[in-house]
């Protein structure tokens, strides 16, 4: 795991904010190491969701911060993927970003 540059609980935190807006929005902006960790959380995140049992909406809760995108995750995201195993997360490189340079990218759900 990448240390991101941040203290531990601001790292964990920083990651379940963005995986959780990734879930909601289908699609999110930031920089490429936030990335390719986003992509590893919720590549998990989903397929915990294809279970689709108790224990893994608890797990899954735990992670993702918004109850109704939890529900939204169950309901009608983990199954669009039952067939595939894996590659649920697509990154996209984009330009630096202005200020200081650094690579950004966009991550969406596949």
């Amino acid at each position: 795991m990448r240390k991101l540059g941040r203290p531990s609980g601001h790292r964990k935190m920083m990651l379940k904010n963005l995986t959780t807006d990734l879930l909601k929005y289908g699609r999110i902006e930031t920089t490429e190491a936030r990335a390719r960790e986003v992509r590893r959380v919720t590549e998990k995140i989903i397929t915990l969701a294809k279970k689709d049992d108790l224990a893994s909406r608890r797990l899954v809760l735990k992670q993702v911060l918004d109850e109704t995108t939890v529900k939204n995750l169950f309901e009608n995201i983990a199954p669009k993927y039952k067939d595939r195993n894996g590659g649920y997360v697509r990154i996209i490189k984009s330009a630096p970003r202005r200020g200081d340079a650094t690579p950004t990218a966009i991550v969406e759900l596949v």
